[in-house]
């Protein structure tokens, strides 16, 4: 369910590939189940294309990994969380618009 320069994440690695990144990291928090995570999944590759470069984006499976959603206290999917210097810059809950995250996404490269 990743497009081309979407990556998926687990609780394993989510420590090296997303905190320890280099790049700000966007992580899209889903379930197979999830009418509003399927629905936003094109607009999560959309995004990952755009900003290839500059931007990592990443989806968890939050019924194979639960850890890492407790950690951050994911309680609504589709949760998107966007992570600069291992830390959380922004986090952006349910559907929403294309343009909803460019602006979050926007702010963090500024």
């Amino acid at each position: 369910m990743a497009g081309q320069f979407v990556t998926e994440v687990n609780d394993g690695n989510f420590e090296k590939d997303v905190l320890q990144s280099e790049q700000p990291v966007l992580v899209d928090f889903w379930a197979a189940w999830c009418g509003p995570c399927r629905a936003l999944a094109p607009v999560v590759d959309e995004v990952a294309t755009q900003y290839n470069g500059q931007l990592k984006v990443m989806k968890m499976d939050v019924d194979k990994n639960s850890a890492t959603p407790s950690r951050y206290g994911i309680r609504g999917i589709p949760a998107l969380l966007i992570f600069k210097d291992g830390k959380v810059a922004d986090q952006i809950v349910g559907f929403v618009p294309k343009d909803t995250i460019d602006k979050s996404i926007t702010k963090i490269l500024a």
